[in-house]
Order: structure tokens, then C-alpha cells, then sequence
């Protein structure tokens, strides 16, 4: 279990979210409020669901226009949409996309327990609460290294 847990707060951007995935290496994090009780989930296909719903409307509006071509903070782009686009992408916020209802585990729980739920379930993290509270997160890389007492 990883204990020093990056979270997001239910109204970071998701350009914010982004860039938290980004310095801290990690593709999903738990959603907090102020007292750290788990409200959701955000992970990096959250977003990258979102960008493809754009670009699917993008692609009925301006033919051409990729989505992925334009550096979101980019301030050169010529193309109006795709700026546009990009600020409203950006300013999401993370509670507008967040999953609300999420595999949690306890800090009691057997591994292989959890183990069967990540992978029947087919999610890459979950969540250790406790009376609602984020203890910490085991994710399968946790549960890999763990498996040969290396983990960092």
C-alpha cells in the first residue's frame, strides 16, 4: 500500500489534474474533500474519454482537426475551435468527471481478496478507507513489487 497518497480535490481542473498525473508519475488518484473522506475517483482514461468525446464532435464540426495535434496550453494555435475546445476541456473540473462509485478495500483486507476484485473488476487502484477516510492506495504495481520486496 502506498501511503503518501496524491489526491485531487473535487473542483481542481482537470488541467490541474493533468499536471499532478504528470510530476507524480501516477495515472489515477483519489478524490478528497478537506478531511481526506473519499468523494470519487479520476483516472488518466477519465480524461482521456473526455478528450475523445471532442474530438468525435469536433470531428462532425472541422473535419482535419485533431485534438491531440494541439498542445493544451499551446498559445499559438491558429485553429479557434480547437482553442475553444482546449479551454473548456481544461477548466473542467474534476467532479464533472470523476467516478463516484469506487472499489475501496480496508487495511484489514487480504491481498489476494483485493487482487480479485482489481482484476474482476478491472481497475488499476483501490482506495484504503477507513470510516470514509483515505488511509492510503494499493495499486498493481504495489501488489507486483510487493511480490519481491522492492517496493519504492
Amino acid at each position: 500500500m502506498t501511503t503518501q497518497v496524491v489526491t485531487l480535490q473535487p473542483t481542481d481542473t482537470i488541467k490541474r489534474a493533468t499536471i499532478k498525473f504528470a510530476v507524480d508519475n501516477i495515472s489515477g488518484a483519489p478524490v478528497v474533500d478537506r478531511r481526506n473522506h473519499l468523494l470519487g475517483i479520476l483516472s488518466e482514461n477519465d480524461i482521456l474519454r473526455v478528450i475523445y468525446k471532442y474530438q468525435l464532435k469536433l470531428d462532425k464540426e472541422n473535419a482535419g482537426s485533431v485534438m491531440l495535434n494541439y498542445s493544451m496550453d499551446s498559445s499559438t494555435e491558429d485553429d479557434d475551435g480547437l482553442k475553444r475546445i482546449s479551454e473548456e476541456i481544461s477548466n473542467m473540473s474534476v467532479e464533472d468527471i470523476m467516478i463516484r462509485t469506487v472499489l475501496t478495500t480496508n487495511p484489514d483486507a487480504p491481498i489476494m481478496e483485493v487482487l480479485k476484485s482489481m482484476i474482476e473488476m478491472d481497475v488499476n487502484r483501490v482506495p484504503v478507507v477507513e470510516k470514509g477516510v483515505v488511509l492510503g492506495v494499493i495499486s498493481r504495481a504495489d501488489i507486483v513489487f510487493a511480490l519481491y520486496e522492492r517496493k519504492v
